[in-house]
């Protein structure tokens, strides 16, 4: 599905809508699912905002660092921004317009998402600024809880945390990886030029993350105590790895997968949560979808074993296996009392998405308790869905603004405290908390589309501003939703889930001039490709092509070590020399690359130009 050429357009043969099923408006639920995202925007908010009452944020973000950090979104009812679940979350949505992209289309919505999923990696390539150095954190959540004020007030610590070489996190940058990589799929035939900036990031980030091992949470210490990464990082290499597959068919990444299934913790973990954390029971799904889509080759024992556990994840959600996951009396997934629904929107959508893989390839699930047909998956992942809208025992949506009865009293700053539009008066760090956190009456700003932590063990809920474990909202609540909500609402489109995909062009949005425009630097790589065709021919009936590839260093500084990735070539190369992990480096006469200076190299295939990009460099 994610390969990027010889890309197969979706066979939309018999639609069956299900909008409507279950009395539930899922098209609706959609729209608000993804306005959400809007209110949740940190920087200069554009012409096309929709979500009226927030205004620009965290302008000066990264100036005390030497960095522009400026965008991004906030995680939650706060106004930190902590980058592992901004990056799961983006990476999350990219995967729900990957599967359901036609979809979104069809319901009017796939631009909104596409704009949703490029707010976050614009922000996540501004903190990649050198290859070995990415921002993980802006503010902490210890000065930042302790005040309670609009984004648009903040008076709190904008210091930027980073990891390099010296202080690693392989989880942040191999789910930063992830996200660039799956994002750039997104974006590979409306926008070719930002998709292949993105997968530029994602090479140097899945590089970076594999060769300096460590937590992030260990460099970036003032996480641990809002997003620990209880997991470790083994987790997000495979992730990392599946995801650059999937974006660059590149096999180096489908072996590392078979290589590492076994150290790694992929072939062994069985898992019954899926999250920002714990990526297992996501990269298990990723790979036994390579193996029926036939693309496993020499991996495929290994690969049986990566879909082993995410059958066991998939049984132990419907209540079929050995070990269960625990569920409330009216029928939840339950983990945890603080913001146990995002388990639930996670698990269901590896649950909807694993119902059309089986779907495509005409098997069924096979459970301890026995064999389960694809539709069981789809029809308890829309029973989550439909308990989070409503059909619950307290009657209650847990999405705020879908239904009648939602949550009023959000753990959240921005919606609960005046906006600034209304009332630009300055809100004091604790007078905050004074006038509007202990208020009793509804949030004055709807934040439509939020969903809340949700309700505990029995399927109780007290809706309490204080109340955070149940009230407060999170990105990554919403992120697995956008594609299941496409997917109920759009039907199964017949095709076959396990083919190459092609995302919808989405139509364009008006966008209103921007009263306050702010110039931005556009990115431009340290390091510079330009391939072109110096000559062909025709042989044995075949034409045959020799390009030339001139790499230029516009780093300013002199390249001492580098390393060149080449797909999608089908012949021979001169002007590299090849190294055992398949990618190329300075060919053996040159020694570095000095600034404004150019080398060459040149192949020749009778096929469309190769893909060449920088995976990894050192500047002198």
């Amino acid at each position: 599905m994610a390969c990027l050429t010889a890309i197969t357009l979706f066979l939309l043969v018999g639609v069956v809508p299900l909008a409507l099923a279950g009395g539930h408006d899922y098209g609706a639920a959609l729209s608000k699912s993804i306005l959400f995202f809007e209110a949740q925007r940190s920087g200069y908010l554009p012409g096309s905002q929709r979500v009226k009452w927030r205004g620009n944020s965290g302008l000066f973000d990264g100036k005390v660092n030497g960095v522009d950090l400026v965008g991004g979104y906030y995680d939650a009812g706060d106004n930190v921004k902590f980058g592992l679940p901004m990056a799961f979350t983006v990476t999350i949505m990219s995967w729900s317009i990957i599967e359901y992209g036609s979809q979104m289309g069809a319901s009017g919505e796939l631009s909104h998402a596409m704009d949703a999923v490029k707010w976050g990696t614009d922000y996540l390539m501004k903190a990649h600024p050198q290859p070995l150095v990415l921002y993980g954190e802006v503010g902490d959540g210890n000065t930042d809880h302790y005040c309670w004020q609009r984004p648009e007030d903040m008076t709190t610590s904008r210091y930027a945390y980073r990891i390099d070489q010296n202080n690693p996190g392989s989880d942040l940058a191999g789910e930063t990886a992830a996200a660039m990589a799956a994002a750039s799929i997104v974006f590979h035939r409306s926008n070719p030029a930002y998709s292949k900036k993105l997968l530029t990031h994602a090479y140097q980030l899945f590089d970076f993350a594999d060769k300096y091992r460590g937590k992030y949470d260990s460099s970036i210490t003032v996480a641990q105590k809002y997003y620990r990464s209880v997991s470790g990082y083994a987790d997000e290499l495979l992730w990392a790895a599946a995801w650059m597959y999937k974006a660059t068919n590149n096999e180096y990444y489908l072996d590392y997968l078979g290589k590492n299934g076994d150290a790694l913790g992929g072939t062994g973990w069985a898992m019954t949560e899926f999250g920002w954390d714990v990526k297992y029971a996501g990269v298990q799904t990723l790979v036994a979808k390579f193996l029926m889509g036939g693309k496993a080759g020499s991996n495929a024992p290994v690969f049986g074993k990566y879909q082993e556990k995410a059958e066991f994840f998939m049984c132990s959600c419907l209540g079929k296996s050995s070990q269960n996951v625990q569920k409330t009396p009216g029928g939840l997934i339950y983990k945890q009392r603080w913001n146990n629904l995002q388990f639930v929107t996670s698990a269901s959508f590896l649950l909807t998405v694993y119902s059309d893989y089986l779907t495509s390839s005409r098997k069924n699930l096979h459970c301890f308790s026995g064999s389960v047909a694809p539709s069981e998956l789809l029809a308890f992942a829309k029973s989550q869905v439909d308990y989070i809208l409503g059909d619950n025992p307290r009657a209650t949506s847990y999405m705020v603004g879908y239904g009648n009865n939602y949550p009023k009293q959000v753990h959240h700053r921005g919606s609960s405290i005046v906006s600034v539009k209304v009332d630009p008066s300055f809100v004091s760090c604790r007078g905050g908390y004074a006038t509007w956190f202990s208020r009793k009456a509804s949030d004055p700003n709807l934040l439509t589309g939020a969903i809340v932590g949700g309700p505990d063990a029995y399927d109780n809920f007290a809706d309490h501003r204080d109340n955070y474990e149940q009230t407060e909202p999170a990105t990554y609540n919403n992120a697995p939703l956008l594609g299941i909500l496409a997917r109920l609402h759009g039907g199964h489109g017949g095709y076959n889930q396990l083919l190459p995909v092609e995302i919808p062009v989405a139509k364009p949005i008006a966008v209103q001039p921007q009263p306050n425009p702010v110039k931005e630097t556009p990115f431009e790589a340290p390091i510079a490709i330009e391939q072109k065709t110096t000559s062909s021919w025709v042989a044995n009936g075949k034409t045959y092509y020799r390009y030339s590839a001139i790499v230029t260093n516009k780093s300013g500084k002199t390249i001492k070590n580098i390393n060149i990735s080449v797909s999608k070539l089908y012949g021979p190369l001169w002007g590299l020399t090849k190294s055992p992990s398949g990618s190329y480096g300075f060919p053996t006469w040159v020694s570095s690359l000095e600034a404004d200076k150019s080398m060459e190299f040149v192949y020749i295939h009778s096929s469309s130009p190769a893909e060449v990009s920088i995976s990894s460099y050192t500047l002198a």
